[in-house]
């Protein structure tokens, strides 16, 4: 494992968000990450007010208006996170660009770390998980949403079936050439 890169030497409250589709890895590698730079980690999961939650439950795909307060709530903690200077990694679908731009307006310089796979690589993944509310059914909705990062929002892009210490490995040493 590479060393931690200081959150200290980003003075302004370095904010990442480890994006993709259902069952890609964003909660490992975010959580590997936070761990690595001594960072919060926020799970996106975890802001979604009830109705989405039981929206997904039942299979049913969130529309944009059902995400819009749910990404105003996770650009406010990223803003939290940057003005505070303590920075923050996220995990989060961002399945378009016009959430992603809501997310930088809590945080204009977040780094973006793409997860993705391909439906063969994802059904077996999300098929073996356990106590999730994000039924198997709805990947396909979310193949369907994504709209992959383009080349001038700057994303890390990693394919889901590198291991994920493989992954935060290259972020930290990506970061320490960006911040070194």
């Amino acid at each position: 494992m590479k060393a931690a890169v200081s959150a200290s030497t980003d003075p302004m409250g370095r904010c990442i968000v480890v994006m993709g589709v259902s069952g890609c890895g964003k909660s490992t590698v975010g959580q590997l990450l936070a761990t690595a730079l001594g960072l919060p980690y926020l799970e996106g999961d975890a802001f979604h007010p009830p109705g989405n939650v039981e929206r997904m439950r039942a299979g049913i795909a969130l529309t944009d208006d059902d995400r819009a307060g749910w990404l105003q709530t996770l650009a406010a903690q990223l803003a939290e996170a940057r003005h505070s200077r303590q920075g923050a990694v996220l995990a989060c679908s961002a399945l378009k660009r016009r959430y992603r731009e809501l997310l930088r307006s809590g945080a204009p310089d977040l780094q973006l770390v793409h997860l993705q796979g391909r439906r063969e690589q994802l059904e077996p993944r999300l098929a073996a998980r356990k106590g999730h509310y994000m039924p198997p059914s709805l990947l396909d909705s979310q193949l369907a949403t994504l709209e992959a990062p383009g080349a001038d929002e700057a994303p890390w892009v990693y394919d889901v079936d590198t291991e994920p210490q493989l992954i935060v490995d290259d972020i930290l040493s990506r970061l320490e050439a960006a911040h070194g």
